[in-house]
């Protein structure tokens, strides 16, 4: 009896130590399929074109007191905006007068021998007519011809161009979403490559939206677009896919 006993419990736990072997093989095989992953990256890129243009007229004077600074300043705005009447401009806007105080009225300069001291203006004061519109692939022409005008006027002033563009929040989403796509693109041929298939995600992170265009770059990797109006937004999402046999 007591042999059969023996013999019992050996078979007992002989049949235990194989069971927990296959569970413990299943496991590390599960353990294992569930590391196999791939990290793919997602571009998407989308033109903006901008909705509006603000086309400002900047005049400046500089010298020693401000009262005649200001006077200047007002005739030639009232100058400015009596042309963008002529011109059709009635939608201006005048901003605020401002003035620039260096508090000195010397500098000194390298003559090629020494330092001398020289007269400079203390003060230094601007002021801007502005003017939107919407059409925004005609502004640079306009900027153009307002620009030769005044200088044919002889009333010579900064003409600049400043684009207002859609709020990045509005095409967020659509840019994430067609990374992603492109992400799980990548994903589905390098499992295919690789005799797989492509399961979840495990991880997912999306970049910063960045923009390039004519006046700047922010991400100096894009290349922006050629019009002004235009801006490029680009965003990269990095997506970590699980691989099944």
């Amino acid at each position: 009896m007591k042999n059969t006993s023996f013999i019992l419990a050996g078979l007992f736990v002989g049949i235990g130590l194989i069971v927990i072997g296959i569970c413990l093989n299943r496991g590390l095989q599960s353990f294992s399929n569930k590391e196999r992953v791939v990290t793919v990256k997602g571009l998407a890129e989308k033109n903006i074109k901008a909705s509006e243009v603000k086309i400002i007229l900047t005049s400046e004077f500089s010298g020693d007191f401000p009262k005649e600074l200001s006077e200047k300043i007002e005739q030639r705005v009232n100058i400015l905006a009596t042309y963008l009447k002529e011109k059709g401009y009635d939608n201006y806007k005048v901003e605020d007068l401002n003035i620039y105080d260096s508090k000195t009225y010397y500098d000194r300069e390298w003559d090629g021998k020494e330092y001398k001291k020289v007269k400079k203006d203390r003060y230094r004061a601007s002021r801007n007519v502005v003017f939107q519109t919407q059409e925004v692939e005609k502004a640079e022409n306009t900027r153009n011809t307002i620009d030769l005008d005044l200088i044919n006027r002889e009333l010579s002033s900064e003409v600049t161009c400043v684009y207002i563009f859609p709020e990045l929040n509005s095409i967020k989403p659509e840019l994430i979403a067609e990374s992603t796509r492109n992400a799980r693109l990548a994903g589905e041929q390098f499992a295919k490559d690789s005799q797989s298939k492509l399961g979840k995600i495990k991880t997912a992170s999306q970049g910063q939206i960045s923009l390039a265009g004519h006046y700047y770059s922010e991400d100096g990797v894009s290349s922006a677009p050629e019009e002004p109006f235009l801006q490029k937004a680009r965003v990269v999402s990095t997506i970590v896919f699980f691989l099944e046999d």
